[in-house]
């Protein structure tokens, strides 16, 4: 009797992050498992996604603006929208890579069980990062009209551009770390240090002109290219400029600094993809 010849596909193979468009209803489910999660037994519940940058706000409005000067004559021009568009951009950034990083060990039991795109688990995750980065997106738009902002297309671009790029970036970095931290739990050491740093990273509370000022030509030529600063400084663009004397400008210009941030972003995504998929064959045993 002739056989049939099939080809055997190794058990638990995925096509990466592309299988989101095939498993778009279990993303769904898993991103409404994790918000129920994360607000179980919280009174306030979505309302902390506000409490956050705004105790983040006041703290280095006091501090910066206040007590070193930064908001006052001769600082930064309308610094409460300067200062918050940077907190809510790094915060975005500190969720979505924090989260990304944590969602396959957290979510141990239903990889151990059942087979699933692993990384369904850190796209759930970045999607409810973003759920909370929104509000706090309107808060910074409505802060911005209140001291006289007007909406300009280019700066509206340069500000999604920006933000595409460190959602790349960040969800990059996430699958990196999120693979190796099955492995090595110190992982979660290095996500925290990277996290705690990233405010300081960007312009959020200073200029970039006084990293400029501070630091080696070779030294700025990195802090320049960091997607975080990039984005920061987009927003500036975006959402504080309008506010200004209109001579806002960064470094080597829009042009050269979105396309820096894209490709070190797209970069670190390969990375992080080819890393993430080398490893997730193991992920049920070592779990």
């Amino acid at each position: 009797m002739a056989q049939t010849s099939q080809k055997v596909s190794k058990p638990g193979q995925s096509n990466g992050i592309f299988d989101f468009i095939q498993y778009r209803y279990l993303l769904d489910l898993l991103v409404q498992k994790e918000v129920r999660v994360r607000y179980r037994g919280s009174w306030l519940g979505m309302v902390w996604t506000y409490v956050k940058p705004l105790t983040q706000f006041i703290v280095f409005y006091v501090a910066v603006g206040i007590f070193l000067g930064m908001g006052r004559g001769g600082g930064i021009q309308n610094y409460p929208v300067y200062l918050f568009a940077g907190i809510i951009v790094t915060n975005f950034f500190t969720e979505a890579f924090m989260s990304t990083t944590m969602s396959v060990v957290s979510n141990a039991g239903l990889i151990k069980k059942i087979y699933m795109p692993r990384e369904l688990f850190p796209l759930a995750s970045l999607r409810v990062s973003l759920v909370h980065f929104f509000p706090q997106w309107l808060v910074l738009v409505v802060g911005s009209i209140l001291l006289g902002w007007k909406a300009d297309v280019a700066g509206l671009v340069v500000a999604l551009i920006a933000f595409v790029s460190l959602t790349m970036f960040a969800f990059g970095l996430g699958l990196f770390f999120g693979a190796i931290n099955v492995f090595f739990r110190d992982a979660q050491n290095i996500t925290d240090l990277i996290s705690m740093v990233a405010m300081w990273l960007a312009p959020s509370f200073y200029t970039w002109h006084q990293v400029a000022d501070q630091v080696p030509g070779w030294a700025f030529q990195i802090y320049i290219s960091n997607p975080i600063a990039i984005s920061v400084e987009a927003f500036h663009r975006g959402f504080w400029w309008g506010s200004t004397d209109g001579s806002f400008t960064f470094a080597h210009g829009w042009g050269v600094s979105l396309v820096a941030s894209l490709i070190v972003s797209f970069i670190m995504l390969v990375i992080g993809e080819m890393t993430f998929r080398k490893l997730e064959g193991n992920f049920a045993q070592e779990l």
